[in-house]
């Protein structure tokens, strides 16, 4: 696995932003590209001067751009291939991006309970940002809706990111190290989110059904 991830990582440094789009596209079809890791090192290489801007576009503006585009781009692709070819497609391939029968149903019933908004929040979750596609294609959710929460989450991530590596410039590798505590950070916020969303509307179905309480 880590021999893969310096593998993208080599494709950004040789091929620069077409490296990078192809890293970002493949790590939302599923791939363990560490797109966590990729978009702050790009940025790093866009202040050193390795990747360039255009015109007076600032080059980390570019990674931002390059990186949404690629991840809207691949995601749309995943969840084009479980919006066609359904659970078959799941059984036959899912074992290979580690996803499970049993667990699509659980995120089914995610979507189904939450809606659309559930495709924003995986946005910011490492290993499930590349595979949450798949399944919203399976639930057969709305395409203007998966497509606008995917490009706004991810621009947030891609254009975070890149800024900050962007500012750390020589000294991301100081940086990444925090990068797993703040992946980590991140999953207990929307675990916690998800928690209080479930305990409001369970409230409010209470309140619903016993209104003379």
């Amino acid at each position: 696995m880590e021999h893969l991830s310096s593998v993208f990582h080599d494709l950004v440094v040789h091929l620069g932003y077409v490296g990078l789009f192809v890293v970002m596209f493949l790590g939302n079809m599923g791939a363990p590209a560490g797109t966590e890791f990729v978009m702050p090192t790009a940025g790093a290489l866009a202040a050193q001067g390795h990747l360039p801007g255009i015109g007076s576009i600032p080059a980390w503006i570019v990674v931002g751009l390059v990186g949404t585009v690629a991840e809207v781009c691949g995601a749309t692709a995943l969840y084009a291939v479980g919006y066609y070819g359904g659970v078959p497609v799941l059984e036959r391939y899912g074992k290979y991006i580690g996803f499970k029968h049993s667990a699509l149903m659980k995120v089914h019933g995610f979507y189904e309970r939450f809606g659309p908004i559930t495709v924003f929040w995986c946005r910011f979750v490492p290993f499930v940002r590349g595979v949450a596609s798949f399944p919203a294609g399976i639930s057969r959710m709305q395409k203007r809706y998966f497509i606008g929460y995917t490009a706004i989450g991810s621009a947030i991530f891609c254009f975070g990111l890149a800024y900050l590596g962007n500012a750390a410039g020589n000294n991301l590798d100081a940086i990444l190290a925090n990068v797993h505590k703040a992946a980590l950070a991140i999953v207990i916020a929307v675990v916690v989110l998800i928690v209080a969303a479930i305990v409001v509307m369970l409230v409010r179905r209470k309140g619903a059904a016993d209104p003379g309480a």
